[in-house]
């Protein structure tokens, strides 16, 4: 697949499509690859992260405002940290499998740069910054609306699934929860854990990431569905 392919299908995946499609290849442009092929500094994604980074903040800022009218300033603020932070990032960006699409310089990508949480969530930034800058701001509301702030519900049970998981086990079936790390696979720059978790002597599901604490989060979070799955089974 040659580049102009590769740029054309990653489009299809944001549905949009560039005018100028230098902007989005710079948005792509990770400043070790800049390097390395000696570009210009300001032709990495830098500067379009930082621009992205303010039109994310002021569209979150507004739909958090009018989808939680009662809610306090503070805890206002709270959550939206919690939308915009480098993991949330960079699980969104996964949905899109951005990570693919990013130039990356030799080194950088031989050590798992594709999937490192701060090189995807900064490219994430970079896009809303040159959609920003391609197609204006409602393109870029557009885009953070489809692939940010959808499905908030469902996000926010993944990113607090080790408390939710921890209250429903303390609360509902007294017991005590724990982790269990039971593989360990890949290289050191690329490795991928797989955690179990243990409701009391019980087992329940398995969760696998790039890090230890990810693999904890997916495993908790998948704990969650099958409790709440057995639950509504003993309910009907």
């Amino acid at each position: 697949m040659d580049e102009a392919e590769k740029l054309r299908n990653l489009q299809n995946i944001i549905h949009y499509t560039f005018k100028d499609t230098i902007l989005l290849r710079q948005a792509l442009t990770h400043s070790s690859f800049s390097n390395e092929v000696r570009l210009k500094r300001y032709q990495n994604n830098e500067r379009l992260e930082f621009l992205g980074d303010a039109v994310l903040e002021v569209t979150t800022s507004e739909y958090l405002y009018l989808e939680h009218t009662e809610m306090k300033e503070g805890e206002l603020t709270k959550l939206r940290a919690s939308i915009v932070c480098e993991p949330s990032l960079a699980f969104c960006a996964r949905t899109i499998q951005l990570g693919d699409y990013i130039y990356l310089g030799k080194g950088e990508d031989a050590t798992g740069g594709r999937h490192r949480d701060s090189i995807l969530s900064d490219a994430l930034e970079a896009l809303i910054g040159a959609i920003y800058l391609d197609g204006g701001f409602a393109s870029a509301k557009q885009f953070i609306e489809n692939i940010i702030l959808n499905d908030m519900e469902h996000k926010k049970l993944f990113f607090d699934s080790k408390t939710i998981l921890q209250e429903i086990v303390q609360n509902v079936y007294k017991s005590k929860l724990t982790y269990e790390l039971i593989r360990e696979e890949g290289p050191d720059h690329c490795k991928n854990f797989t955690v179990l978790v243990r409701m009391g002597a019980q087992e329940l599901t398995n969760g696998s990431g790039r890090t230890k604490k990810a693999a904890e989060q997916e495993a908790a979070y998948h704990s969650i569905l099958l409790l709440r799955e057995r639950q509504k089974k003993s309910d009907s």
